[in-house]
């Protein structure tokens, strides 16, 4: 009964960064991104067999909340010119025919304007029955661990083949927090893929113990104000002085848990009865096995 959620962007970039750019549609457009989604795609279906899926894109990849609390929001991913994320030449011709693909496939897709991918998941894995398994090379939805209800993380850092399945424990192992603060943990540690700078001199190691002693932002000011005696003086001070940014820090770091999603059927595809629109990306685009894979994965 598990259900799969697809970080769409995080995979295609990972797909197009891993796979040779020496792939080639029979026009010479590059399909390596393509190749590679439907790839990882495949395999995870086969490693997880989730009977609901969903492949999860950006509405908005710096949605105008966020941007208004805090206008260098991803900005260190802008090009130069235009509020447009910085994206290889050839990797943008590719996106629109993998999206067009997967919906020859029926897999169910969700984007909701103004909102990011994370949040599309995030509300998902509170909305829907574990288990889940949350598909990305994203360390920010390490959040939405929760053994209870049984929702994973599936981290693609290090690729498919050695991806870590991240739990509580694993968040626990790996920063040396409690494992449910990863959020207030990224808020005081910052984030530079994202542009968030965090509270300004307190770097991995002072995060660590904030996130060791405390459970919220309040609780970690007024200790700061107390003199609470696991604070040094240095690292209150920090805390005081980062009040401004922390005001923002949990809006912009934790994942909105209350997108609008509309009612969808989620349910892994069925075999349609007639596959030539697909055998006709297949041939077009010069796909050849990566189609192949995934019908098997399908089980059709």
């Amino acid at each position: 009964m598990t259900l799969m959620l697809l970080d769409s962007a995080s995979l295609w970039y990972r797909a197009y960064y891993g796979m040779p750019d020496t792939l080639l549609s029979p026009s010479g457009m590059p399909v390596n991104a393509i190749r590679g989604y439907l790839d990882m795609t495949a395999r995870l279906i086969g490693m997880y067999s989730p009977n609901r899926i969903v492949a999860c894109i950006e509405g908005d990849w710096r949605p105008s909340w966020r941007v208004e609390l805090f206008p260098d929001y991803k900005a260190n991913r802008l090009e130069e010119e235009g509020d447009t994320e910085e994206e290889p030449e050839t990797l943008t011709p590719q996106i629109p025919v993998l999206l067009d693909l997967l919906d020859a496939f029926g897999i169910p897709m969700l984007g909701v304007d103004d909102y990011e991918a994370d949040d599309v998941m995030a509300t998902f894995s509170i909305r829907e029955k574990g288990p889940i398994r949350v598909v990305t090379g994203d360390r920010d939805l390490f959040q939405l661990v929760d053994d209870k209800r049984d929702v994973k993380v599936v981290y693609l850092a290090r690729g498919i083949s050695q991806h870590d399945l991240v739990d509580i424990k694993w968040v626990a192992d790996k920063y040396g927090i409690p494992g449910d603060r990863y959020a207030l943990f990224a808020m005081f540690r910052g984030d530079p893929s994202d542009g968030l700078p965090g509270v300004r001199g307190i770097g991995e190691k002072g995060a660590a113990l904030i996130a060791n002693n405390f459970a919220t932002v309040s609780e970690v000011q007024k200790a700061a104000k107390d003199g609470h005696q696991v604070l040094s003086a240095s690292l209150a001070k920090k805390i005081i002085d980062g009040a401004d940014y922390l005001k923002i820090a949990p809006t912009l770091v934790h994942c909105a848990i209350d997108v609008a999603i509309p009612e969808m059927d989620i349910k892994m595809p069925t075999k349609p009865q007639d596959l030539s629109e697909i055998y006709r990306f297949k041939e077009e685009y010069g796909l050849g096995a990566s189609v192949d894979r995934l019908i098997s994965a399908l089980g059709w």
